[in-house]
């Protein structure tokens, strides 16, 4: 088990170099010059801004330098935890992740929670209940998420509730312990947003993966002694169905941790994701290099975490 995970931590590293590159490639070829913007704003006639002015500016931010030195730079600081400041409002990088962090972190927790509170027992109702109105009710319900962007629905829960309720979720966030009910009140309808798509997936992944092990010959053996049909279905077959269903769980998981961008943004949510759709619009180069490089740590520690659990549900798994 140690050498396993020392051999999948090393494939990390290359894996990292390489996101590293070509995010810094991807930034630098991007159209717009992050000094006029600074200059003229983002929307401003970059025609107006004077070449000496520009030159200062680059000269400011380093971005007068050659982009080996440029990436070089920028990779040590990463080694010494320090991404650099951003471009435009000066304050250090991980200084500004962090602060964000928790809010992300907290919408991401809430997602989930809901999420499997959804798909699980949909999942399990409609593989039992195969053919019945049960299971088309809940197949639509999946087809419907798997369909519908989650900024369309974010969106539609904002309208419903102005409309029908004459009430729209507090503005920016407070922390959950400074006011536990108007935190609730400004991420629960994200959370409901995005975990509504992350339950179509899982509900449909948990119905077809529950269906193929109730086929099974050792199924059939414990009906065939009598036990109740609960206990077949929760005991022996969903604990060997949950192998898929965890992979696809972590896997959008990470989906929402760097996904909830558009979401944040639509429900104005001072995040990870926002900061990220900010950078992006401001070509504020430090802050997109690391939040990608972020998003790509976590991915490949998440699907080691998986790997790992799979031992654990598991038995018959081993790792050499």
């Amino acid at each position: 088990m140690f050498q396993y995970v020392a051999r999948r931590l090393l494939v990390l590293v290359p894996t990292l170099l390489l996101v590293s590159m070509i995010i810094f490639a991807v930034m630098r070829v991007l159209p717009g010059d992050v000094a006029t913007m600074i200059l003229m704003g983002p929307g401003g006639d970059s025609g107006a801004a004077r070449p000496e002015d520009i030159a200062t500016i680059k000269k400011e931010l380093g971005l007068d330098q050659a982009l080996p030195i440029q990436y070089a730079n920028w990779m040590l600081g990463l080694v010494r935890l320090d991404a650099g400041n951003s471009l435009w409002s000066r304050e250090p990088v991980l200084t500004e992740i962090w602060r964000r962090l928790p809010l992300t972190l907290e919408l991401a927790l809430l997602t989930t929670v809901i999420s499997m509170a959804v798909a699980i027992p949909t999942g399990i109702v409609s593989a039992v209940k195969q053919g019945t109105w049960l299971d088309y009710v809940s197949r639509i319900f999946s087809i419907v998420g798997l369909a519908m962007p989650n900024f369309w629905v974010g969106t539609l829960i904002i309208l419903f509730l102005v409309y029908q309720f004459g009430w729209s979720p507090p503005l920016g966030y407070v922390d959950f312990f400074d006011d536990p009910v108007r935190n609730l009140q400004q991420l629960i309808w994200p959370a409901l947003a995005l975990g509504y798509a992350q339950a179509a997936v899982v509900s449909r992944l948990t119905r077809s993966s529950l269906l193929e092990v109730l086929r099974e010959d050792y199924v059939r053996t414990a009906r065939s002694k009598g036990l109740r049909e609960r206990k077949v279905v929760l005991r022996h077959a969903l604990g060997n169905a949950m192998l898929p269903i965890i992979t696809v769980a972590a896997i959008q998981l990470g989906f929402v941790l760097s996904g909830s961008a558009v979401l944040e943004t639509v429900f104005t949510l001072p995040g990870v994701g926002r900061y990220l759709i900010d950078g992006i619009g401001h070509r504020d180069y430090p802050v997109v290099q690391t939040l990608v490089l972020l998003f790509a740590l976590k991915f490949v520690l998440i699907n080691l975490v998986v790997d790992l659990l799979y031992a654990v549900l598991d038995p018959r798994i081993r790792f050499a």
